[in-house]
Protein backbone atom coordinates (compact mmCIF):
# COMPACT_ATOMS: atom_id res chain seq x y z
CA UNK A 1 0.00 0.00 0.00
CA UNK A 2 1.09 3.59 -0.50
CA UNK A 3 1.97 6.22 2.03
CA UNK A 4 -0.67 8.18 3.89
CA UNK A 5 1.68 10.91 5.01
CA UNK A 6 5.08 10.81 3.36
CA UNK A 7 6.97 8.40 1.16
CA UNK A 8 9.90 6.54 2.74
CA UNK A 9 11.50 6.09 -0.67
CA UNK A 10 10.19 6.71 -4.21
CA UNK A 11 8.95 3.55 -5.88
CA UNK A 12 6.36 2.28 -8.30
CA UNK A 13 3.00 0.65 -7.73
CA UNK A 14 2.61 -2.45 -5.59
CA UNK A 15 1.36 -4.36 -8.62
CA UNK A 16 4.69 -3.72 -10.30
CA UNK A 17 6.58 -4.87 -7.22
CA UNK A 18 4.70 -8.14 -7.08
CA UNK A 19 5.68 -9.26 -10.60
CA UNK A 20 7.58 -12.56 -11.02
CA UNK A 21 11.29 -12.39 -11.75
CA UNK A 22 14.29 -14.65 -12.11
CA UNK A 23 17.97 -14.76 -13.19
CA UNK A 24 21.40 -14.65 -11.61
CA UNK A 25 24.11 -12.69 -9.78
CA UNK A 26 24.80 -10.69 -6.57
CA UNK A 27 27.76 -10.46 -4.23
CA UNK A 28 28.61 -7.59 -1.96
CA UNK A 29 31.05 -5.68 0.22
CA UNK A 30 29.25 -4.24 3.27
CA UNK A 31 32.17 -2.04 4.18
CA UNK A 32 32.10 -0.06 0.95
CA UNK A 33 29.22 -1.20 -1.29
CA UNK A 34 31.38 0.04 -4.14
CA UNK A 35 30.70 -0.92 -7.76
CA UNK A 36 33.93 -1.85 -9.45
CA UNK A 37 35.18 -4.22 -12.10
CA UNK A 38 36.30 -6.72 -9.50
CA UNK A 39 32.89 -6.96 -7.87
CA UNK A 40 30.36 -5.96 -10.51
CA UNK A 41 27.50 -7.99 -9.05
CA UNK A 42 27.80 -6.06 -5.77
CA UNK A 43 26.29 -3.00 -7.39
CA UNK A 44 22.67 -4.14 -7.17
CA UNK A 45 22.78 -4.97 -3.46
CA UNK A 46 21.89 -1.65 -1.79
CA UNK A 47 20.36 -2.40 1.62
CA UNK A 48 18.30 0.50 2.96
CA UNK A 49 17.19 -0.67 6.38
CA UNK A 50 16.00 2.76 7.60
CA UNK A 51 13.79 2.95 4.51
CA UNK A 52 12.43 -0.52 5.20
CA UNK A 53 11.66 0.35 8.81
CA UNK A 54 9.93 3.54 7.73
CA UNK A 55 7.79 1.75 5.14
CA UNK A 56 6.81 -1.01 7.54
CA UNK A 57 5.93 1.50 10.24
CA UNK A 58 3.74 3.57 7.93
CA UNK A 59 2.08 0.99 5.74
CA UNK A 60 1.97 -2.45 7.36
CA UNK A 61 -1.19 -2.41 9.46
CA UNK A 62 -1.56 -4.42 12.67
CA UNK A 63 1.62 -6.50 12.50
CA UNK A 64 3.83 -5.56 15.45
CA UNK A 65 5.43 -9.00 15.63
CA UNK A 66 6.20 -9.24 11.91
CA UNK A 67 7.73 -5.77 11.86
CA UNK A 68 9.96 -6.44 14.85
CA UNK A 69 11.07 -9.91 13.76
CA UNK A 70 11.86 -9.01 10.15
CA UNK A 71 13.77 -5.84 11.01
CA UNK A 72 15.76 -7.49 13.79
CA UNK A 73 16.70 -10.48 11.64
CA UNK A 74 17.71 -8.35 8.67
CA UNK A 75 19.78 -5.91 10.71
CA UNK A 76 21.80 -8.68 12.29
CA UNK A 77 22.26 -10.49 8.99
CA UNK A 78 23.12 -7.53 6.75
CA UNK A 79 25.57 -6.06 9.26
CA UNK A 80 27.47 -9.34 9.62
CA UNK A 81 30.32 -9.38 7.07
CA UNK A 82 30.66 -13.17 7.40
CA UNK A 83 27.36 -14.86 8.37
CA UNK A 84 27.66 -18.53 9.26
CA UNK A 85 24.43 -19.47 7.46
CA UNK A 86 21.90 -17.89 5.12
CA UNK A 87 18.95 -15.98 6.54
CA UNK A 88 15.84 -18.18 6.42
CA UNK A 89 12.43 -16.69 7.24
CA UNK A 90 9.02 -18.37 7.11
CA UNK A 91 6.02 -16.01 6.93
CA UNK A 92 2.66 -17.36 8.13
CA UNK A 93 -0.83 -15.93 8.38
CA UNK A 94 -4.32 -15.43 7.00
CA UNK A 95 -4.82 -14.17 3.47
CA UNK A 96 -4.41 -10.44 2.95
CA UNK A 97 -2.47 -9.78 6.14
CA UNK A 98 0.71 -8.50 4.46
CA UNK A 99 2.99 -11.48 3.81
CA UNK A 100 3.51 -10.84 0.09
CA UNK A 101 3.69 -7.12 0.74
CA UNK A 102 6.53 -7.58 3.22
CA UNK A 103 8.42 -9.88 0.86
CA UNK A 104 8.14 -7.27 -1.91
CA UNK A 105 9.44 -4.59 0.47
CA UNK A 106 12.43 -6.75 1.35
CA UNK A 107 13.34 -7.09 -2.30
CA UNK A 108 12.80 -3.38 -2.85
CA UNK A 109 14.92 -2.19 0.07
CA UNK A 110 17.71 -4.74 -0.35
CA UNK A 111 18.22 -4.70 -4.10
CA UNK A 112 18.31 -1.74 -6.45
CA UNK A 113 16.03 -3.48 -8.94
CA UNK A 114 13.57 -4.75 -6.33
CA UNK A 115 11.62 -7.78 -7.50
CA UNK A 116 12.95 -7.16 -11.01
CA UNK A 117 16.54 -7.53 -9.88
CA UNK A 118 18.35 -10.50 -11.46
CA UNK A 119 19.45 -11.35 -7.91
CA UNK A 120 15.85 -11.93 -6.75
CA UNK A 121 14.21 -15.27 -7.59
CA UNK A 122 10.48 -15.74 -7.05
CA UNK A 123 8.93 -19.22 -7.19
CA UNK A 124 5.21 -20.00 -7.40
CA UNK A 125 3.93 -23.60 -7.26
CA UNK A 126 1.18 -22.86 -9.76
CA UNK A 127 3.61 -21.43 -12.29
CA UNK A 128 6.85 -23.31 -11.67
CA UNK A 129 5.78 -26.63 -10.13
CA UNK A 130 2.22 -27.31 -11.36
CA UNK A 131 2.40 -31.10 -11.76
CA UNK A 132 3.14 -33.20 -8.64
CA UNK A 133 3.95 -36.18 -10.86
CA UNK A 134 7.01 -34.28 -12.12
CA UNK A 135 8.49 -33.93 -8.64
CA UNK A 136 11.83 -35.56 -9.46
CA UNK A 137 12.39 -33.25 -12.42
CA UNK A 138 11.41 -30.24 -10.29
CA UNK A 139 13.91 -31.29 -7.62
CA UNK A 140 16.71 -31.48 -10.13
CA UNK A 141 15.80 -28.17 -11.74
CA UNK A 142 15.39 -26.32 -8.44
CA UNK A 143 18.68 -27.57 -7.05
CA UNK A 144 20.45 -26.62 -10.27
CA UNK A 145 18.84 -23.16 -10.30
CA UNK A 146 19.73 -22.33 -6.70
CA UNK A 147 23.23 -23.72 -6.97
CA UNK A 148 23.90 -21.99 -10.28
CA UNK A 149 22.72 -18.60 -9.09
CA UNK A 150 24.55 -18.79 -5.79
CA UNK A 151 27.71 -19.74 -7.67
CA UNK A 152 27.24 -16.64 -9.84
CA UNK A 153 26.43 -14.41 -6.90
CA UNK A 154 26.20 -15.39 -3.25
CA UNK A 155 24.12 -12.37 -2.24
CA UNK A 156 20.77 -13.49 -3.68
CA UNK A 157 17.16 -13.56 -2.47
CA UNK A 158 14.91 -16.59 -3.03
CA UNK A 159 11.15 -16.18 -2.46
CA UNK A 160 8.91 -19.24 -2.28
CA UNK A 161 5.23 -18.30 -2.42
CA UNK A 162 2.19 -20.42 -1.48
CA UNK A 163 4.13 -23.07 0.39
CA UNK A 164 0.77 -24.72 1.11
CA UNK A 165 0.65 -25.73 -2.56
CA UNK A 166 4.26 -26.77 -3.06
CA UNK A 167 4.71 -30.45 -3.94
CA UNK A 168 5.70 -32.24 -0.69
CA UNK A 169 9.33 -33.29 -0.80
CA UNK A 170 10.45 -30.61 -3.25
CA UNK A 171 11.98 -28.40 -0.57
CA UNK A 172 14.20 -31.28 0.52
CA UNK A 173 16.74 -30.21 -2.10
CA UNK A 174 17.13 -26.85 -0.33
CA UNK A 175 18.09 -28.35 3.01
CA UNK A 176 21.86 -28.45 2.31
CA UNK A 177 21.77 -24.76 1.38
CA UNK A 178 20.02 -23.61 4.56
CA UNK A 179 22.35 -24.88 7.25
CA UNK A 180 25.59 -23.64 8.78
CA UNK A 181 28.11 -25.51 6.63
CA UNK A 182 30.65 -23.28 4.95
CA UNK A 183 30.46 -24.68 1.44
CA UNK A 184 27.87 -26.81 -0.39
CA UNK A 185 28.54 -28.32 -3.81
CA UNK A 186 31.57 -26.01 -4.05
CA UNK A 187 29.39 -22.93 -3.51
CA UNK A 188 29.57 -20.34 -0.72
CA UNK A 189 25.89 -19.69 0.00
CA UNK A 190 26.01 -18.10 3.47
CA UNK A 191 25.01 -14.61 2.30
CA UNK A 192 21.79 -15.73 0.62
CA UNK A 193 18.29 -15.03 1.93
CA UNK A 194 15.44 -17.55 1.69
CA UNK A 195 11.84 -16.50 2.39
CA UNK A 196 8.92 -18.94 2.52
CA UNK A 197 5.32 -17.66 2.45
CA UNK A 198 2.41 -19.73 3.71
CA UNK A 199 -1.22 -19.51 4.86
CA UNK A 200 -0.65 -22.57 7.04
CA UNK A 201 -0.98 -21.64 10.70
CA UNK A 202 -3.34 -18.78 9.83
CA UNK A 203 -6.34 -20.38 11.55
CA UNK A 204 -4.28 -21.07 14.66
CA UNK A 205 -2.96 -17.48 14.72
CA UNK A 206 -6.51 -16.20 14.34
CA UNK A 207 -7.68 -18.32 17.26
CA UNK A 208 -4.92 -17.06 19.55
CA UNK A 209 -5.74 -13.47 18.56
CA UNK A 210 -9.45 -14.05 19.14
CA UNK A 211 -8.88 -15.54 22.57
CA UNK A 212 -6.67 -12.58 23.47
CA UNK A 213 -9.42 -10.17 22.38
CA UNK A 214 -12.03 -12.05 24.38
CA UNK A 215 -9.72 -11.83 27.40
CA UNK A 216 -9.48 -8.07 26.86
CA UNK A 217 -5.79 -8.30 26.04
CA UNK A 218 -4.34 -5.77 23.62
CA UNK A 219 -3.13 -7.48 20.44
CA UNK A 220 0.26 -5.76 20.88
CA UNK A 221 0.66 -7.86 24.02
CA UNK A 222 0.73 -11.06 21.98
CA UNK A 223 4.16 -12.67 22.05
CA UNK A 224 6.01 -14.83 19.55
CA UNK A 225 6.26 -17.53 22.23
CA UNK A 226 2.48 -17.90 22.12
CA UNK A 227 2.28 -18.23 18.35
CA UNK A 228 5.41 -20.03 17.16
CA UNK A 229 4.53 -23.43 18.69
CA UNK A 230 1.02 -23.51 17.20
CA UNK A 231 2.33 -22.45 13.78
CA UNK A 232 5.06 -25.08 13.82
CA UNK A 233 2.58 -27.76 14.83
CA UNK A 234 0.18 -26.74 12.07
CA UNK A 235 2.98 -27.04 9.50
CA UNK A 236 4.25 -30.38 10.79
CA UNK A 237 0.71 -31.78 10.92
CA UNK A 238 -0.01 -30.76 7.31
CA UNK A 239 1.17 -33.48 4.90
CA UNK A 240 0.50 -31.18 1.94
CA UNK A 241 2.73 -28.33 3.10
CA UNK A 242 5.94 -27.72 1.19
CA UNK A 243 8.04 -28.37 4.30
CA UNK A 244 6.59 -31.87 4.58
CA UNK A 245 9.26 -34.56 4.11
CA UNK A 246 11.95 -31.89 3.81
CA UNK A 247 13.55 -31.96 7.27
CA UNK A 248 13.76 -28.15 7.27
CA UNK A 249 11.65 -27.61 10.37
CA UNK A 250 12.79 -30.75 12.13
CA UNK A 251 16.42 -29.66 11.80
CA UNK A 252 15.55 -26.13 12.95
CA UNK A 253 16.90 -24.47 9.82
CA UNK A 254 14.45 -21.56 10.05
CA UNK A 255 15.89 -18.45 11.66
CA UNK A 256 12.45 -17.04 12.38
CA UNK A 257 8.82 -18.08 12.09
CA UNK A 258 7.04 -14.78 11.41
CA UNK A 259 3.33 -14.64 12.35
CA UNK A 260 0.90 -12.23 10.67
CA UNK A 261 -2.15 -11.43 12.79
CA UNK A 262 -5.70 -11.16 11.42
CA UNK A 263 -6.78 -7.60 10.58
CA UNK A 264 -9.55 -5.75 12.37
CA UNK A 265 -11.82 -3.04 11.03
CA UNK A 266 -9.47 -0.15 11.85
CA UNK A 267 -6.63 -1.95 10.09
CA UNK A 268 -8.72 -2.30 6.93
CA UNK A 269 -9.55 1.39 7.19
CA UNK A 270 -5.81 2.09 7.29
CA UNK A 271 -5.38 0.07 4.09
CA UNK A 272 -8.19 1.98 2.38
CA UNK A 273 -6.58 5.31 3.23
CA UNK A 274 -3.23 4.04 1.97
CA UNK A 275 -4.75 2.92 -1.30
CA UNK A 276 -6.53 6.24 -1.82
CA UNK A 277 -3.20 8.00 -1.29
CA UNK A 278 -1.60 5.63 -3.82
CA UNK A 279 -4.22 6.78 -6.32
CA UNK A 280 -3.46 10.39 -5.52
CA UNK A 281 -6.90 10.93 -3.97
CA UNK A 282 -7.88 12.73 -0.80
CA UNK A 283 -9.52 10.62 1.94
CA UNK A 284 -13.24 10.33 1.31
CA UNK A 285 -15.32 9.15 4.25
CA UNK A 286 -18.09 7.75 2.05
CA UNK A 287 -15.63 5.59 0.09
CA UNK A 288 -13.88 4.37 3.24
CA UNK A 289 -17.19 3.46 4.84
CA UNK A 290 -18.48 1.77 1.69
CA UNK A 291 -15.40 -0.45 1.51
CA UNK A 292 -15.70 -1.36 5.19
CA UNK A 293 -19.43 -2.11 4.83
CA UNK A 294 -18.72 -4.42 1.88
CA UNK A 295 -16.02 -6.33 3.73
CA UNK A 296 -16.89 -9.61 5.42
CA UNK A 297 -15.78 -10.03 9.02
CA UNK A 298 -15.62 -13.08 11.27
CA UNK A 299 -16.42 -14.82 13.62
CA UNK A 300 -20.14 -14.52 13.01
CA UNK A 301 -20.91 -13.25 16.52
CA UNK A 302 -18.02 -10.82 17.08
CA UNK A 303 -17.49 -9.66 13.45
CA UNK A 304 -13.92 -8.91 14.47
CA UNK A 305 -11.48 -9.94 11.72
CA UNK A 306 -11.55 -9.28 7.98
CA UNK A 307 -12.06 -12.50 6.00
CA UNK A 308 -9.67 -11.33 3.28
CA UNK A 309 -7.51 -8.94 5.25
CA UNK A 310 -6.70 -6.05 2.94
CA UNK A 311 -6.42 -8.25 -0.15
CA UNK A 312 -9.52 -6.89 -1.94
CA UNK A 313 -9.27 -3.27 -0.82
CA UNK A 314 -7.94 -1.94 -4.14
CA UNK A 315 -10.66 -3.57 -6.23
CA UNK A 316 -13.38 -2.48 -3.82
CA UNK A 317 -12.21 1.12 -3.90
CA UNK A 318 -12.40 1.24 -7.69
CA UNK A 319 -15.98 0.00 -7.45
CA UNK A 320 -17.05 2.77 -5.07
CA UNK A 321 -15.23 5.72 -6.65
Amino acid sequence: MAAVTRSCRPWGSLLGLLGLVSAAAAAWDLASLRCNLGAFCECDFRPDLPGLECDLAQHLAGQHLAKALVVKALKAFVRDPAPTKPLVLSLHGWTGTGKSYVSSLLAHYLFQGGLRSPRVHHFSPVIHFPHPSHIERYKKDLKSWVQGNLTACGRSLFLFDEMDKMPPGLMEVLRPFLGSSWVVYGTNYRKAIFIFISNTGGEQINQVALEAWRSRRDREELLLQELEPVISRAVLDNPHHGFSHSGIMEERLLDAVVPFLPLQRHHVRHCVLNELAQLGLEPRDEVVQAVLDSTTFFPEDEQLFSSNGCKTVASRISFFL
